[in-house]
Parts: structure tokens; sequence; C-alpha cells
């Protein structure tokens, strides 16, 4: 499944994290030329190894932004937004931190290698990406089970051919160490660090690699590494299901709430009942040519899941969908897959499966696939088989890693602040506790709340922690919780 703020299955068996390499070839590799951009931010490019065992091979560029401070900079403070897939150039134009982090920090933006600016990864054409995403990901016959394995099979052998030698050097510890560059080349000792969703595996991965750098790190949205997977996949799962949940019990409370049934379990049946229609009729579609079948629809009621103030215009959506409509639902669910409204597409999606499918060790047997997508739908009957099958592509990807599925303690880093969201629809609750209790030096902030991440999505409790902890190194006391 994806992860954005978002978006995907991580991990799965733990071994012993390699020896970081070197991070850099020369100083000239490490010099930014800031120009201006993006409407009062500044941006570099930042060339870095393809390869960091042949630190004087190919070269790769990366592209960072900055926010300069406001007030006298205590140092940078990098971000990144989620994924993998996720653009941290477009996030820093967001501002996404308070007042007080503007000022004491330059914020600092960057697209992960074969992400957006930096170097991207490319798999299929446009149309092709139409189609691949529109495939059934709950076959209900085995001419719809075949459909997908071509689907897969197709998506893996575009990246071979359209990435070539990228493609084995787009994982997250490759991705840690261009950020240990970028930390270098900014002029910081160490490294502080604010990142969400998939954000968080790759704040802990260069924790991992080079823990006597750590400043300060908020792992916000906790990805757990110890978890498998196909395993990681029905948690994330039964935690849609969880924030369906949550949804629907908000839903009751509000005027404008679709469902004729008035209780959680008959208003969940219509949720499936949708689900199921779609499956065998399509929804009308007022916006272009696609089907809208049940992938369609199911990626349209996760997405605004993540955010407890796009719950509106859920309830719209549902409402259209249930009168035949699923227009809407196709509009949320191309935000979360990168489908602008043009019909373009960002590279979201394929760096999205670059990335995953060289992280972890997936199965590459059809059938392990069909097993674990049997079980999901027991544990989470809307969402756990479409979770399943959508990283069939991992399968058949053709690059490997060595450094697949690192075992992540981070000995000898300073303290790592972890939040975690109660029921948080992407990264449940319990991957937090699980980051936190892996690290050393982890300290786990709980937030008893709704959405996907907690920074900076309303609660003045976590905002003030988080913003003590980066400026003044102020660790909350274990068991915080807001």
């Amino acid at each position: 499944m994806r992860r954005l703020l978002l978006a995907l299955a991580l991990v799965a068996t733990a071994c012993s994290a390699p020896a970081a390499p070197p991070t850099s070839s020369s100083a000239q590799d490490k010099a930014l030329s800031w120009t201006p951009c993006h409407e009062g931010l500044e941006c570099a490019s930042l060339t870095v190894p393809l390869d960091y065992d042949q630190p004087g091979g190919q070269k790769i560029k990366i592209s960072v932004a900055k926010r300069p401070a406001t007030g006298e900079p205590i140092g940078s403070l990098l971000i990144n937004p989620g994924g993998p897939g996720g653009s941290g150039i477009e996030y820093v134009q967001d501002s996404p931190v308070s007042e007080t982090l503007l000022e004491r920090f330059d914020l600092i933006g960057f697209d992960p290698r074969g992400v957006g600016e930096s170097t991207p990864i490319r798999c299929l054409s446009e149309p092709d990406l139409d189609s691949y995403l529109s495939l059934d990901m709950t076959p209900d016959t085995p001419e719809e089970k075949a459909a997908i394995v071509a689907g897969a099979k197709e998506f893996a052998a575009g990246c071979e051919k359209n990435a070539g030698s990228l493609l084995a050097h787009v994982g997250t510890a490759d991705a840690a160490r261009d950020m240990d560059v970028l930390r270098e080349a900014l002029g910081d000792s160490k490294l502080t660090y604010l990142g969400k969703s998939y954000g968080t595996y790759l704040g802990a991965v260069y924790a991992q690699l080079f823990p006597d750098r750590v400043r300060a790190l908020v792992l916000d949205g906790a990805v757990d590494p110890r978890v498998s997977a196909l395993d990681l996949n029905e948690v994330q799962a039964k935690g849609f299901e969880v924030a369906m949940r949550a949804f629907v019990e908000d839903c009751f409370t509000v005027a404008d709430c679709p469902f004729s049934s008035r209780n959680v379990e008959g208003a969940l049946d219509e949720i499936s009942r949708l689900l199921q229609r779609s499956d065998l009729l399509p929804l009308r579609n007022q916006a272009d040519s696609r089907v809208i079948n049940d992938t369609w629809a199911a990626f349209g009621v996760i997405t605004p899941l993540y955010d407890k103030g796009a719950w509106e215009v859920l309830r719209g959506a549902l409402r259209d969908a249930f009168a035949g409509d699923g227009s809407q639902l196709l509009r949320m669910a191309d935000v979360l897959l990168g489908r602008r409204m043009d019909g373009s597409w960002s590279n979201q999606t394929e760096a999205n499966k670059a990335v995953n499918c060289l992280d972890h060790a997936f199965p590459t047997d059809v059938a392990a696939y069909e097993a674990a997508a049997r079980g999901a739908a027991e544990v989470a009957p809307r969402f756990g088989a479409f979770v399943m099958w959508d990283s069939l592509a991992c399968a058949y990807w053709p690059a490997r890693s060595s450094e697949a599925d690192l075992r992540i303690t981070a000995a000898g880093a300073a303290p790592i602040l972890v939040v975690g969201t109660t029921r948080d629809p992407a990264t449940p609750y319990e991957w937090a506790e699980g980051l936190a209790a892996q690290l050393e030096s982890g300290v786990l902030l709980s937030y008893d709340g709704d959405g996907h991440t907690a920074y900076g999505t309303g609660s003045p409790c976590v905002d003030k922690a988080v913003d003590a902890y980066l400026v003044d190194l102020a660790v909350p006391a274990e068991g915080t919780r807001c």
C-alpha cells in the first residue's frame, strides 16, 4: 500500500546494517549554489554518487530548496513528507512547521533520489499508468488475477527498461547517505530532521548509518522496521478500517452524514456494498474516460481518511457515490497517486514502488500474495485484499539490494523523538511504539487523535513538545501523551 504523508509496505527480515561508506567525494561535489525560486525560496542542486561503493563513478543530482530562517538560525532543519515518492521541494513551499521553527531554522526540502526533480524514476507511459492503476485489485476470477499478474510484470519490466542503472540505487539507505552529504554541504555538524510517514524510516536509517551525526530527529507517523512486508500491509489495512470507523462515528454527529443507516455497523456495511457494486458495475465518471471500478473507489475512500479536515469532502463524495457518481472519489484517488487535473502524472507512484520494492524482501510467489489477501480480508474486509495485491509488482522486481530490511537500533545516537497517533489510518500507533522501542535512544510522544501524523495537524500539545525538542533539545518525558 502507499504512504504519503502517506504511503507503503515497508520492511521484513531483520539483518545487521552495513558500515556506512563515505558520503562524499570532493569539495566540489558538495558545493551548493543558491538561486531564487518558488516565490521566496532558494534552490540548489547537490551532486552525489549514483553508487556509494564507487564514489568516483557516475554522479546524479539531488534538487534542494531552502526557506531561509526569519530570525537568527540555529542551523538547518531538513524535512521529508513521506511516500516514498513525496516531494520535499513541494513540501517546503507549504511551510509545514510552526513560526517558531521558521524563525530558528533554515527549512530545507529535497526530492530524494529517483523522486520529482532528483533524477526521477519513470516506468510507464501516462496512458499505461492509467491502465495499470485501473486493474481490479480484488480479483474474483482467474482472468482478473491473470490481469493483475500481467500488469505487475509489465510495470516491473518498464522500470527496468526506462530507469536503467538508477533502479538499483534508489533505496532508503542511499537516500540517507545523500542526506548526510546535504547536511555537510549546508555546514551543519549534525543533522536536525523532521520526517513524516515513510520519512520516519528515512530518518531511522540515517540514525542507524550515522548515529554520531544526529542532533535531533522527529519521526512522526512512524513505520516499524521489524514487521515483514506483507504483515505490514495487513496492519496498515486494519489501520484504514480503524480510521473508517472513526469517520463513521464522527459522521453521525453532523447534519450532512450520507448514510441511511443510523448505526456504525450499518454504515460500514453501506461502504462495503458500495465497493462491491463498483466492482460489478462501475460508478459514473464525469471527469474523463476512466472506468471507476472498486480499485479507484477504494483509493478515493482511503485518501481523505489521512486528514480529519477532509472528512467533510469524503461525506460529499460518498453521497454522490451512493447515487452512482464516483467523480469525487476519483479526484481524491488522483491526489493520492499523483495524477494531475490535465491527466499528466508526477512520478510519485513509480518512485513509491521503486523504493519499496528495493528496500524490502517481498515474496516472489503469486500464491503468497493470494494467501495474504485472503487473510487480510478477514481482519480488514474493506481494504485488506486491495492492499495486498497492490504490492505484487515487487514479486517481479528486477533490482535487488544487500541493504534490504536493515536492523535499526541507532546505537549511540542522541535522543530521537517518535510521534504516534492513536487512530492514524496509514501508520498505525503500534508502529510508533515498535520503532521507539527499537531505537536505543527512542522516546515516544503519543497523540490521542485522528488522521495521519500529528505535528502541525491541530494539537498544540504535540506542536509545543516537538518545537521545544528541535529548538532546545528538550526531550519530552517518557510516556507523554497529548
